[in-house]
């Protein structure tokens, strides 16, 4: 008589490997962008000089008057910090195309949508959360009330994940066009004002002493929804730059 053991029927041939080995596959892709971006300093410090130059440069160039500042501070803050996180997006991907790597990606055995998650995530650490954390200290010149920091740093968190993953997008599709820095610009713009609007709402709510968690509720909505879905269409956008 075969025990119990012996009676149970074998599991599948390499069941539980794929979900480990995606998730080295997944961690390998995120330590290597965050190993290689590092080593470049540059191209980190770039957008948190440019976030930090233009906040500085709006007091001088329009008034330092702080009644001013503090009602223009909430959009101000969001367009910049926008436009330094559109500044490292052309990057994601061209390196790896250039050296080919990108094309390994496409052939791994993994699922191409959640390594290229990897590569957003990447992306996020080293611009979007450095921006959110900035953007405080920032404020502060801006003379923003002191109870709308915590709301600024957690709507730019949320917002700036949104905008990497929405950006990823247009810099997969023009991975293989010369100078499309400006092209990606087009693309990608039209859809940040979403993430902008409500972005840029939670901080004016917070500092007229309004209901903040409606702005950031839908903030994290518009982050699940590109968590979801923009993953696709970067892997979809990547076969069509580089396989015609």
């Amino acid at each position: 008589m075969m025990s119990n053991a012996e009676s149970r029927p074998a599991p599948p041939l390499g069941a539980g490997e794929p979900a480990g080995g995606l998730a080295v596959a997944w961690r390998a892709t995120l330590h290597r962008d965050l190993v290689l971006r590092l080593r470049r300093p540059g191209e980190v410090l770039n957008p948190l000089a440019f976030f930090a130059l233009v906040i500085t440069l709006f007091p001088i160039g329009i008034s330092p008057e702080p009644v001013l500042l503090a009602t223009i501070a909430p959009g101000l803050l969001w367009v910049a910090a926008l436009l330094a996180a559109l500044l490292s997006l052309d990057g994601v991907f061209r390196d790896d195309a250039e050296d080919g790597s990108l094309e390994q990606l496409l052939l791994s055995p993994q699922p191409l949508p959640v390594l290229a998650l990897a590569k957003v995530a990447a992306h996020w650490l080293l611009t979007g959360l450095p921006l959110a954390l900035m953007a405080p200290l920032l404020g502060v010149m801006l003379s923003l009330p002191a109870g709308s920091y915590g709301v600024l740093a957690l709507s730019l968190a949320l917002g700036s994940a949104s905008l990497s993953l929405i950006g990823a997008i247009g810099a997969a599709l023009t991975v293989g066009v010369a100078r499309g820095g400006v092209l990606l610009s087009l693309l990608v713009l039209p859809l940040y004002i979403p993430v902008l609007i409500f972005g840029a709402g939670a901080v004016q709510a917070a500092i007229q002493g309004g209901v903040v968690a409606a702005h950031l509720a839908i903030l994290g909505a518009l982050l699940a929804a590109a968590l979801i879905f923009a993953p696709f269409a970067i892997a979809a956008a990547l076969r069509i730059a580089l396989n015609g």
